[in-house]
């Protein structure tokens, strides 16, 4: 019989080895995909920490946090924000959450929700607060009955951010502009800060977040005036302060988002179901020949080998079996396995998109000769449309383990694709750039942006303590050297680079467009503020 099971040991396969990531379908709502109606790529992203990390827990709190939470609990709030759970990836530190629309990643102390289309995420965050109090035992106080909850954990910090949408007359809820959700994000919580970076008649990004120990609106609270946005300008370059935020405990916090438009179209039918099922149909029936082939070689080692030791060649009937015990009904049975294709390969799902995954070469944007661990749980939609999470333990050091996220929207008119991790730079041993042009190499957008939030280093440095001075200069000029790389990745121009200090971190905002670039102006559903 032919095994149509994704390969436990591919490397790409979220099903894996006893003690290393799980992964659990949702098949029923995988039935009912469709990817027709899914225009608004660019997504919104929501984290919400209720401790600084996963070693800083308050003693009410779970052992294990958030983690401690039924996935059935999740869904429920998930139906708020209007998508499903398709499958997920448990593992010792994190839970990865395919949705029908992105992604979800549990960790003991944050939550980090990313949704597109027109999805409501802000609607699901009061039930999300109430969940923490409730359910992980993080301390809370009454909610805000305008929010519509009765008890609300209260968070460490939030952050939410998204790009301009395409089609903001779409979106529903609290979503159908910026100042929209600024409202609804001042309802929560007191003194949040509200951003665009970016141009305002150009490409540009928002971002909300508050402060370290946010404090919750309280009930009942009289009208106040609402955060105001700001717009962030180019500042003069300079080097960055640096302050290490409160419980990072040693460990490198930092977020790189990648947002891409104009995808070339020829590269993007990789991301469409029938050119996915073809590639598949390809190297399906290719593989009898190259074993027949490998097994040929195989046996012309030995008989080389044999002529050599002679004593080998006269057991070699007893130790190794090649193509042996084979008869004229037996290879008939075998072209009749191999002109059986597997279902799994012509459907949308996880079994295409772990081909996809493969074939792309996301992949091996963290290898598994580096990543051994390493899980990824893809999908690709009907008649087009892929989303993949991967799960990556740290390969050696402290016990953690990191993220990334994918998500493209492959047609021409409203082509898009985002890649998010959270896997430190120097954990990689490789320069952001490099990443960034590898996976801006798959999709070959026309233009894209780039934003880095990293945690800034310990700003007050004993100016007696030389190591320490020592130290702080090093890493000042490997921030200029990887600052200057960003400068310049390959085939694209950086139009712009914004630079602001945040709370604890520094965010670092580029928009590039490619060389050869004549599409125009960018396509602009929402402007300014």
């Amino acid at each position: 019989m032919v095994n149509s099971e994704i390969p436990k040991h591919y490397t790409a396969s979220p099903s894996s080895y006893n003690g290393t990531p799980h992964l659990t379908i949702n098949r029923e709502v995988a039935l009912d995909l469709d990817s027709n109606n899914a225009f608004e790529g660019p997504e919104k992203l929501l984290e919400v920490w209720f401790s600084a990390s996963p070693a800083t827990l308050p003693a009410s709190t779970a052992p294990n946090g958030l983690k401690v939470v039924a996935a059935d609990t999740w869904k429920e709030m998930l139906d708020l924000v209007n998508c499903k759970v398709l499958s997920v990836v448990e593992s010792e530190h994190v839970d990865a959450y395919l949705l029908s629309e992105s992604s979800m990643f549990i960790f003991p102390h944050k939550i980090i929700l990313k949704t597109c289309g027109t999805t409501t995420l802000l609607s699901g965050l009061p039930r999300i607060l109430e969940i923490a109090a409730l359910s992980a035992g993080f301390p809370h106080m009454a909610g805000n009955l305008v929010a519509g909850i009765a008890t609300a954990a209260t968070p460490y910090r939030v952050f939410y951010s998204r790009k301009n949408f395409l089609f903001p007359d779409r979106q529903r809820g609290p979503h159908r502009s910026w100042r929209d959700e600024v409202k609804s994000l001042d309802r929560l919580f007191l003194g949040g800060s509200a951003y665009m970076i970016g141009k305002m008649n150009g490409e540009h990004w928002y971002l909300y977040l508050t402060e370290p120990n946010t404090v919750l609106t309280p009930p009942a609270t009289p009208d106040r005036i609402e955060a105001e946005t700001k717009v962030l300008e180019l500042p003069n370059p300079g080097t960055a302060a640096v302050c290490q935020p409160d419980g990072v405990d040693g460990e490198q916090d930092e977020t790189l988002e990648i947002l891409m438009t104009d995808l070339e179209e020829e590269n993007a039918k990789q991301f469409y179901l029938d050119h996915a099922s073809a590639v598949a149909e390809g190297r399906y029936f290719q593989r009898p020949h190259k074993a027949q082939k490998e097994g040929q070689k195989h046996l012309s080692t030995i008989n080389e080998s044999s002529v050599e030791n002679p004593k080998t060649y006269d057991n070699i009937e007893d130790e190794i079996d090649v193509f042996s015990n084979t008869s004229s009904e037996d290879d008939e049975l075998a072209c009749d396995d191999e002109k059986i294709f597997p279902a799994e390969l012509t459907t949308e799902g996880h079994g295409l998109g772990s081909v996809v995954s493969e074939c792309s070469g996301l992949a091996d944007v963290y290898p598994a000769c580096k990543y051994p661990d390493a899980r990824i749980d893809a999908y690709l939609f009907t008649p087009c449309g892929f989303s993949a999470n991967a799960v990556i333990p740290a390969p050696c050091g402290p016990s953690a383990t990191h993220y990334f996220t994918v998500h493209v929207t492959p047609e021409p008119h409203c082509s898009y694709a985002s890649f998010e991790t959270n896997v430190p730079s120097r954990q990689m041993g490789r320069e952001t750039a490099d990443v960034v042009e590898q996976v801006v190499a798959i999709f070959k957008p026309g233009r894209f942006s780039v934003t880095l939030f990293e945690a800034k280093l310990m700003d007050l440095v004993d100016e007696t303590d030389l190591d320490a001075v020592a130290e702080m200069k090093a890493l000042e000029r490997q921030a200029a050297k990887k600052n200057a790389r960003m400068e310049s990745i390959k085939g694209y121009r950086r139009v712009d680079r914004i630079v602001h200090d945040l709370e604890g971190y520094e965010l670092v905002f580029r928009y590039y467009e490619r060389w050869d670039w004549e599409g125009g102006a960018p396509r602009l559903g929402e402007i300014g503020f």
